[in-house]
């Protein structure tokens, strides 16, 4: 039996994909989650909070050599990979797989700042270490267009997005857990690039829906990174196969 992988985030977007993903692969799973949950086949949910290190340290059981953070928000993801990272380090665990977003290192936000500092805290850990910096998911750009479209006129920021199928950062996700720690690793974005405009054109287009759009030219510092595409892959980055157009298809059902 292979030694079991403890997963933060296991009950998001994300963890969810990675889960039975790794179950098929052979290994036992452990998520740690602020509620837990029932345990299934292969699956045990311990109860933590990394908000507050309640229970964090207590899900790090001996034998535990692989750990996936994908817990993660809008604020406070400096603070909770420094938790995993400590509590990873103390149990002597020997990989520790982070995932990040495209553009960390060079929009000046608040929140990427954060996860900025999320990845160099888990690089000085001591803890071996692999980092993805992935682009947007499909599912995520779905759920913004979709609040988006709720609007009478609909904002379209001046900036360019490359989302890539959940499923397939899960896939990469899982190979470089099963693989040896590799720092921190190509990009991974979708096949295609598009301005916000044309996403959202393309949701309306999907559902049916009659929308007027308005151009929004993004203030500050922020903006021009995000006009100058600093939130795009690097080059050499991996892409995706899905594009956005079928992702649409295949949630919609319209082509």
């Amino acid at each position: 039996m292979n030694p079991p992988i403890l997963i933060t985030g296991g009950t998001g977007t994300l963890g969810s994909l990675v889960t039975p993903l790794l179950l098929e692969a052979g290994h036992t799973v452990r998520i740690l989650s602020r509620r837990g949950g029932p345990s299934s086949p292969g699956v045990a949910h311990v109860t933590g909070d990394l908000a507050t290190a309640d229970g964090v340290e207590e899900a790090f059981t001996p034998g535990t050599d692989t750990v996936l953070h994908l817990a993660g928000g809008q604020k406070g993801d400096d603070v909770l990979a420094g938790r995993v990272a400590r509590a990873a380090r103390a149990a002597g665990v020997r990989h520790l797989v982070f995932i990040s977003v495209t553009g960390a290192d060079r929009v000046p936000l608040a929140w990427l700042r954060n996860k900025l500092v999320a990845e160099e805290t888990i690089a000085d850990s001591g803890v071996p270490w692999t980092t993805l910096r992935a682009a947007q998911f499909h599912e995520l750009t779905l759920t913004l267009m979709q609040k988006m479209s709720a609007l009478p006129v609909v904002p379209a920021p001046g900036m360019r997005l490359q989302p890539v199928a959940g499923r397939e950062v899960a896939a990469r996700i899982v190979e470089l857990a099963l693989g040896a720690p590799a720092g921190l690793v190509p990009d991974l974005a979708g096949p295609q690039t598009f301005e916000m405009g044309e996403l959202i054109r393309s949701y309306l287009r999907a559902t049916g829906k009659r929308r007027l759009l308005m151009p929004l030219r993004l203030p500050g510092q922020a903006g021009r990174a995000y006009r100058a595409g600093a939130n795009l892959a690097r080059d050499g980055a991996t892409t995706g196969t899905l594009t956005w157009g079928e992702f649409l298809a295949e949630r919609t059902g319209r082509r």
